[in-house]
């Protein structure tokens, strides 16, 4: 239960993430937004980020295998960088649809996957 919980704080997080490092970029199609400054849009990111480590933080208190969780530090952080790539790429091609998404970045999702395997391999 404790893994699937992690997993689940960690989508959410790499959600907010993901908006939060790259949902500016589309800010400019709003009105409102397209005015503001560098500074601005830094410290919306930021507001954005905050929601990502009120999930990523307890993802991994809860993972950790030394607070009772099932996954040692580098497995919670592979299972992070999947889950990074993942939502990534299905943002992208939600929002930013000038992006297109080819075989090689199949093989390479097929190469994280094999990560994780080779990571949880005794």
């Amino acid at each position: 239960m404790k893994g699937i919980l992690t997993i689940g704080l960690l989508i959410l997080s790499n959600s907010f993430m993901v908006m939060a490092w790259y949902g500016h970029l589309k800010f400019t199609e709003w009105k409102w937004f397209s005015q503001l400054g560098l500074i601005s849009i830094i410290l919306i990111s930021w507001g954005i980020a905050l929601f990502e480590y009120m999930f990523q933080v307890p993802a991994n208190r809860i993972g950790y295998h030394e607070n009772g969780g099932p996954f040692s530090l580098i497995q919670l952080k592979v299972i992070q960088e999947v889950i990074t790539l993942i939502v990534f790429a299905i943002f992208t091609l939600l929002v930013f649809k000038t992006e297109t998404f080819r075989v090689n970045h199949l093989i390479s999702f097929v190469c994280l996957i094999l990560a994780v395997y080779f990571m949880f391999k005794k």
